[in-house]
């Protein structure tokens, strides 16, 4: 036991070992694994478009492969993103220590991961039904395509907020075999809450932004940023009423919308002065305002 304890500890120590743990532990970074935010807002919406498909539990093996794609997805969006921003991050106080502003990864290797991520993501949905098949290919345009956005429109939180939304039809697809209208509007809903949510994010990079010529949403908005913010904000509580109506949802997925409604005052109440940490911050708190609401569709379902 000694003398294979020692072997494995010689191994660990080489320094193809060593070399090869550091690649990873910077792919991990390129792939934000240390900071789930993004695989938790892209997740929770895609939950909710699964459980208001099934009407409560969805099938566990569509539920598995929605669960690992969205996460894969997510890990291969933050490597092309930073394919595009890697003359640019360097530049923000926020991005500065990303692996491909560092020169830690180069640009081959990160199309490399995204390339990876994303064909392991489409594996998986190759065992889904074909109409999923189809609409994937929409959400990997759109994974593509967003973090280009920025150079061309002030609007690239549109374009994010269809990327992330995409899993809505692809679920109902997915579960029930048809994109009915009631799945366009999850989507639509989803979208509207990132724009808002990542206005908050571009708040935090504005100054930056200016300095070199990147556009957003929060850039556009100017001084009316916390307004329209807020009534994005408004939009999507609506919308979520309008969710609830429509398949007839009762008393715990109400509460769960008043307790978004609460996380977003709190939200406004955190980009009051426009401050950078607090902006990012309150970008954070939509976390909670995404798991609060699956919450209220489990419980609603299982108990309605």
């Amino acid at each position: 036991m000694t003398t294979l304890r020692t072997r494995l500890q010689q191994l660990a120590e080489h320094p193809r070992s060593r070399r090869l743990r550091e690649r990873l532990w910077q792919y991990a970074l390129l792939t934000r694994v240390d900071r789930p935010i993004g695989t938790y807002l892209l997740l929770w919406p895609t939950l909710w478009a699964l459980w208001l498909a099934a009407e409560g539990l969805p099938d566990l093996y569509v539920l598995v492969v929605f669960i690992l794609g969205a996460i894969l997805m997510r890990a291969a969006g933050c490597a092309i993103n930073d394919f595009a921003d890697r003359n640019i991050d360097g530049h923000v106080a926020r991005t500065v220590n990303r692996p491909l502003a560092t020169g830690a990864v180069s640009p081959r290797e990160a199309l490399a991961v995204a390339a990876v991520l994303a064909l392991a993501a489409f594996a998986l949905v190759l065992t889904l039904n074909p109409l999923t098949v189809y609409l994937s290919f929409g959400a990997v345009f759109l994974a593509a395509l967003y973090p280009f956005s920025k150079r061309f429109t002030h609007l690239p939180q549109i374009f994010l907020g269809a990327a992330f939304s995409w899993a809505a039809p692809m679920a109902f697809a997915a579960q029930t075999g048809s994109v009915p209208p009631l799945a366009w509007l999850v989507f639509i809903v989803n979208l509207v809450w990132t724009v808002a949510y990542d206005t908050m994010y571009a708040m935090a990079d504005r100054e930056d932004d200016l300095k070199i010529g990147v556009r957003s949403t929060a850039i556009l908005f100017g001084e009316h940023d916390r307004v329209m913010v807020g009534l994005l904000q408004g939009m999507t509580l609506l919308g979520l009423v309008l969710i609830g109506l429509q398949f007839a949802l009762g008393m715990w997925f109400y509460l769960s919308v008043a307790a978004a409604a609460a996380f977003f005052a709190w939200q406004q109440f955190l980009i009051v002065d426009r401050a950078p940490g607090m902006c990012f911050r309150a970008f954070l708190n939509n976390a909670w305002v995404g798991l609060v609401v699956l919450l209220g569709l489990i419980v609603d379902f299982a108990l309605g």
